[in-house]
């Protein structure tokens, strides 16, 4: 043999043998980031994280990309066909790599076409690189030759470990649909709103064709070049004798019907209480560890966050809020303060810090305009989309293209009312529907549990427990009076009434300021501050000033449920629960969740604050309209709330089965209601629990009924708790204005204590220790610094006799 043959030869052998090394190298994780060999056993897709209602519904996803997860046999046959047709007709002959395809690869470059050579296998490859290891597909000619190398390994390894079947399925929940939509399951529900057992021929050959370019074959974006790529890949399918001629024409002879549903975070139900609950779930994944002792990803692991959220009651909620929100928005639109700007007169400030949060603002001084130029921007009127209210059913369309200037708009959008609604079961403690303000597209504070108000006379109901609790009865007499407490000293109700007496139920029944002011003095502003913060478990500070009989204090609607559960609930203090349990991508739970209860008052009392809560619903009460102009029927009671100046609007309202609660305000507490018809919480939170518990009763399928009964306690023997007069005359409902004065918020230290009850053993004279209000909350957005305190009321003159 000549010597140039045998060194051509050992060149050969030389480059095969550093070739073959090289592939070892790779195979053994010594060069690149191969997978391993447990990685690709048990690969990991990123899987968006599922929030899944009470009766299955998915509400909503978490994710980066948003991806399902089916098995083989959940997937149409008419899909694998079609992949297999179109993708790799020799799929079940070969071993992870097509030899033939490989080959004949120089061949078509030397004639000038392209032909790709890579298996199903192989692409599952590519992706499962992709999600483990975040890589793209090289477009460097050197780069893509290595990560063509590490296809093929990863390829056959895939072969050995996984039938067919498996790779298939594999494959099908791993690749990308356009639209951020990756899997076949969740191609299929956006693009057609079925699961992906259920595609017809065509549908399948939309989805398959997708494949070779899914925004070039979008049919949302490009119809016309995805219906030509359908019919190649029915085409495709006679070919491969999938399917018949005759099948083949009569899929190609339809038009594509899409019924398209992304689901996006701003729309959908409940899009605030998913807010909320990613925060939650967020945290609960820092503190959870998988088997590989790394934290659980919300974004890639593909959780099911099981919750107690009902669709219809959330939709319901979700409905009646809109409903009566639009209405209201009317009234407050055309008030000539709002309707003008002149509400802004006293606030200027809080305009440019508005202005300095925009995006506007933001993009001008990144391209670094003058404050002129930003100025004259923000005052030059410009085309525009806002928030309206157009539809209470149809949320999409609550939105209008105008002209405004910028600052206009500021001060349009800060104007719309905003609100808060939350309904759960009172003993179970599992929330039903949560509304946390009127669009979330356009407004993202959440005004269940992250907002704290003054919650005015919703507060009361405590107040008149802690004095059933210490000997008083729903007919104990009480005076009307004025009345003088250290240096607070009120003279009249909030509507002007004063004089006469008026039995306990009486007075919860109209709200009568003069009535609480008196309680608390008999029974001490520090020791109900105790049973408030201590007993009843308020995590929001309640001062023990004697304004907190009228509702001074800022708590939150999703806090004031809680305590509220203790009336319907016999007693019990129930927290409300979310979240039944989370599960891990394979249906493993990792968690449940049960609410925290623990007794606060007997089950007499409550019954007894159950029935004198029920007069606040009867003629004569604050809460009058809810039999009279709403009509509802059956047991029922609540309380009305309103805070001075008509800023906040509360209504707190239970039945056997559900208790609910509504807030309504503005954002910025100086923007009102001018008057107290409108304003108060028996014309703004009262309508919207009224509406929504008009569908509930209407529902029969959710099992809460005009009909259901408070439950009688067996020990209730004192006929005096069950049935009393709250000797409140019959007519028009009672007015429920404001929660007290400036002055409401001075007293001394004596007056916290009841007569009789332990003191501290130094304290100061009442002149030396003037107490001052007490300072609004850190997180609570709408108190932050500088914002304005809530407006004090100025009571109504005297009448002349």
């Amino acid at each position: 043999m000549k010597k140039s043959v045998k060194i051509l030869w050992r060149v050969a052998f030389g480059i095969l043998a550093l070739f073959v090394l090289f592939i070892l190298l790779i195979n053994f994780r010594v060069i690149g980031n191969m997978p391993s060999m447990e990685e690709l056993e048990n690969p990991r897709a990123a899987l968006a994280s599922e929030v899944i209602a009470d009766d299955g519904t998915i509400l909503g996803k978490y994710y980066q990309v948003d991806r399902s997860s089916s098995d083989f046999n959940e997937i149409s046959k008419n899909v694998i066909n079609a992949l297999i047709a179109t993708e790799e007709t020799r799929f079940y002959q070969n071993s992870g790599i097509d030899a033939k395809g490989t080959l004949a690869i120089p061949f078509y470059l030397l004639i000038g076409k392209k032909r790709g050579s890579s298996t199903i296998t192989q692409q599952l490859a590519l992706n499962l690189q992709t999600d483990n290891l975040g890589k793209q597909r090289a477009t460097n000619p050197i780069s893509r030759g290595f990560q063509k190398l590490q296809e093929w390994i990863i390829a056959v390894k895939l072969e050995r470990n996984f039938t067919k079947q498996e790779i298939l399925t594999l494959y099908l929940n791993t690749v990308a649909f356009g639209d951020n939509v990756y899997g076949i399951e969740n191609g299929a529900r956006t693009f057609f709103s079925k699961d992906a057992g259920h595609l017809s021929i065509e549908e399948a050959a939309i989805l398959v064709g997708m494949l070779k370019g899914n925004t070039l074959y979008n049919p949302r974006r490009n119809p016309q070049l995805a219906l030509s790529r359908r019919n190649t890949v029915i085409d495709n399918m006679v070919d491969a004798k999938f399917i018949t001629p005759a099948e083949a024409a009569a899929a190609k002879s339809k038009p594509i019907v899409l019924h398209y549903n992304k689901i996006d975070h701003n729309k959908g139900l409940a899009p605030y209480f998913r807010e909320v609950l990613r925060d939650e779930v967020k945290a609960w994944c820092k503190d959870h560890k998988k088997a590989d002792g790394t934290p659980y990803n919300l974004y890639r692991d593909g959780l099911k966050i099981y919750t107690t959220i009902n669709p219809r009651m959330q939709l319901y909620a979700e409905e009646a809020v809109a409903k009566h929100l639009a209405t209201l928005q009317k009234y407050l639109s055309a008030q000539n303060d709002v309707k003008t700007g002149n509400v802004w007169k006293k606030w200027p400030q809080y305009l440019d810090k508005y202005m300095k949060e925009s995006d506007r603002y933001r993009n001008m001084k990144e391209a670094e305009a003058s404050d002129e130029e930003i100025t004259k921007s923000f005052n030059t009127p410009t085309k525009m989309k806002v928030f309206a209210w157009k539809s209470s059913t149809e949320p999409d369309l609550n939105e209008k293209d105008t002209v405004m200037t910028p600052m206009d708009s500021i001060k349009y959008m800060r104007a719309v009312l905003q609100a808060g609604f939350m309904a759960m079961d009172p003993e179970s403690g599992e929330v039903k529907a949560w509304v946390g303000g009127p669009d979330f597209r356009y407004f993202k504070n959440d005004h269940v549990a992250k907002t704290r108000r003054q919650v005015g006379s919703t507060f009361k109901p405590f107040l008149y427990c802690f004095a059933i609790m210490n000997g008083m009865s729903p007919n104990t007499m009480l005076p009307n009076e004025p009345i003088t407490i250290g240096n607070w000293t009120l003279t009249r109700n909030s509507e002007g009434s004063v004089g006469g007496s008026i039995s306990m139920a009486g007075a919860l029944a109209r709200s009568l300021n003069l009535v609480s002011a008196y309680l608390i003095k008999q029974i001490g502003a520090k020791a109900f501050a105790d049973f408030a913060q201590n007993k009843i478990g308020f995590t929001s500070k309640i001062e023990p000033y004697p304004s907190i009989a009228l509702g001074v204090s800022e708590i939150s609607l999703y806090e004031m449920l809680q305590a509220y559960t203790m009336f319907p609930g016999r007693g019990i203090n129930t927290k409300p629960i979310y979240i039944t349990r989370i599960e891990d991508r394979y249906g493993n739970i990792l968690e449940t969740f049960a609410p925290a209860k623990r007794e606060v008052i007997s089950e007499k009392e409550s019954y007894t604050m159950v029935k004198m809560m029920e007069g606040v619903l009867q003629p004569g009460g604050t809460g009058a309209r809810m039999r009279g102009t709403y009509k509802m029927q059956g047991e029922m009671a609540g309380k009305t709330g309103t805070t001075n100046d008509n800023t906040d609007g509360w209504f707190i309202g239970y039945t056997p089965k559900l208790l609910a609660g509504a807030w309504v305000g503005c954002e910025n507490n100086f923007i009102h209601f001018a008057t107290t018809g409108i304003g108060q919480g028996a014309n703004t939170g009262l309508p919207i629990w009224a509406l929504f518990m008009q569908k509930v009763f209407a529902d029969n399928t959710l099992k809460v009924n005009s009909t259901d009964k408070f439950q009688v306690p067996a020990n209730m023997t004192d006929e005096t708790y069950s049935n009393f007069d709250t000797n409140v005359k019959p007519g028009a409902e009672a007015e429920d204005i404001g929660n007290g004065s400036e002055s409401d918020y001075q007293t001394s230290e004596e007056d916290m204590y009841s007569p009789g009850a332990d003191k501290p053993e130094t304290t100061k004279p009442k002149e030396e220790k003037p107490v001052t209000p007490a300072k609004p909350k850190e997180d609570n957005k709408e108190k932050d610094k500088g914002t304005p305190a809530t407006p004090k009321a100025v009571y109504p003159p005297k009448k002349d006799n």
